[in-house]
Order: C-alpha cells, then sequence, then structure tokens
C-alpha cells in the first residue's frame, strides 16, 4: 500500500515515540485487569466487550498489544495491526517475556491484510479511533468484521479537544471550533489526529453497516492523580467527559 501523507508521518513519529511507551508496556502487560483510557476506567465496569472466550479480535492500532495479551488471557485469538515497526517490537519482546503469542501484523487499520468477514470483535483504545481517517479505518473495521460482529473503540471526547489549547492543558472554556477538529496537527508535532463530532460519528457508523449500541462517555474517579498525558488534568476530567467509548453492531 502506498500511504496517504497523514499515514506516513503518524508512522514516523511513532516510531519515535514508541521507545517512550516501551517503558509503560510490562505494566500493562502484566495487569490482570482490562481497564480504558487515561485513568483506567474498568471494563467490568462498562461492560462493553462481554465474554470473549473463543472470539476471533483485531486490535486496530494496538502499539504494545497491552489490549491484544488482556483478551488473549480471557479466552480470545487478538491479532494485533500496527503502522509502527517500533511499537510491534515492543509487542513482541512483551510476547517473548511472558510467552503470551498471537499474530502481530505491520499495516495501517486503514488497509488491512487480513480476509473479509474474519472477526468477531474489532477494538481500538487511542489506535484507529485517533491517527486514521475515520471513513478509511470504519470501513475497513466493518470489512472484517462477520454479520452481528461488535466494533468497541476509545478515542477523546469531542468536548476535551473543543476546550484544549495549542500548548498546556485544557481549558473550561471552548477554545476551537467544532468544524475544525476533524483533522488536527499540534505545533511541534508530527503526528496528526482526526477527531468527529458525534453526529458525524453516528453518520460515518451507520453508513458503514453499524447499528449504535452505546456510548460512554468517561469521567476521572474522584481519587484521580496527573496522569502522563499532561493537557487533560484531574480537576478537569472530574467535571466533563475526558474520553469516550463507542460500541456499535455489524449488521448483516
Amino acid at each position: 500500500m502506498e500511504l496517504p501523507e497523514h499515514a506516513r508521518r503518524n508512522r514516523a513519529a511513532w516510531d519515535v515515540t514508541a521507545a517512550e511507551y516501551a517503558k509503560w508496556a510490562p505494566r500493562q502487560w502484566e495487569d490482570e485487569n482490562w481497564s480504558w483510557g487515561m485513568w483506567g476506567t474498568p471494563e467490568d465496569d462498562l461492560g462493553t466487550i462481554g465474554d470473549v472466550d473463543g472470539l476471533d479480535v483485531v486490535e486496530l492500532g494496538c502499539g504494545t498489544a497491552y489490549w491484544s495479551a488482556w483478551l488473549a488471557r480471557r479466552g480470545a485469538h487478538p491479532v494485533g495491526v500496527d503502522l509502527s515497526e517500533a511499537q510491534l517490537a515492543t509487542a513482541r519482546a512483551m510476547q517473548a517475556e511472558r510467552d503470551l503469542h498471537f499474530p502481530l501484523v505491520h499495516a495501517s487499520a486503514e488497509d488491512v491484510p487480513l480476509a473479509d468477514a474474519a472477526f468477531d470483535l474489532a477494538l481500538s483504545e487511542y489506535g484507529a479511533s485517533l491517527w486514521c481517517e475515520p471513513e478509511a479505518w470504519i470501513a475497513e473495521a466493518a470489512r472484517l468484521l462477520r454479520p452481528g460482529g461488535r466494533l468497541v473503540f476509545l478515542t477523546n471526547s469531542l468536548l476535551s479537544v473543543l476546550c484544549a489549547p495549542d500548548e498546556g492543558p485544557a481549558s473550561d472554556r471552548l477554545l476551537r471550533r467544532q468544524r475544525e477538529v476533524r483533522r488536527i496537527e499540534w505545533p511541534g508535532e508530527e503526528g496528526i489526529e482526526f477527531h468527529l463530532a458525534h453526529g458525524e460519528w453516528i453518520a460515518l457508523l451507520r453508513r458503514a453497516g453499524f447499528a449504535i449500541d452505546a456510548l460512554h462517555e468517561l469521567y476521572a474517579p474522584e481519587d484521580a492523580e496527573p496522569s502522563r498525558f499532561e493537557w487533560i488534568t484531574p480537576e478537569w476530567a472530574r467535571s466533563w467527559p475526558h474520553e469516550e467509548v463507542w460500541v456499535a453492531r455489524r449488521e448483516s
């Protein structure tokens, strides 16, 4: 595949950033609990995924593949897909250290070299859901899923992006026009993010053949400490949703 400009830039950015994420990978792989996002909202509290024993799962933008590891320990058959070879190198090292093996595919989630209708569940936590062009990766998720298969993904909340300045933590004021956040290039950063308003997500998912089952808006817990992502403070995230988890189902 000839990568589009945003994918080439994101691959270059993540090949550099991977060294930092490698530091966190051992703790994430060792965690027996599965959780979402900055403050580790427990999946058992949300109930977005349910029993995965025996399911075929594709993680789109898997990074160090800790989500795939959590799924494999629960009996799923995951395949991790990521654009960054450096991120996949960390994932392979974690697999070897813990003797937990599943396929890892070096590819863009916008063009996945896997068969149609091969999976029961497609998942993304700040992978394809943030760094891929929305129409392209949602179409791929629909292609990869069997009828009745589920898509679950987490990304930044729309409100957090609207309140984010070019530098520093999110404000309690709207700082961006909603029509301007679809593609964001942060000053001094190589990568390109994609964000949609809720109405746009709904329309896109429906066009791709999905029925929407749930939208979970996540808040920081009352005892939350600052995370490594300084642009969202615990104080802000206790007042407004900082992340959102979408749950959709591929219609036949």
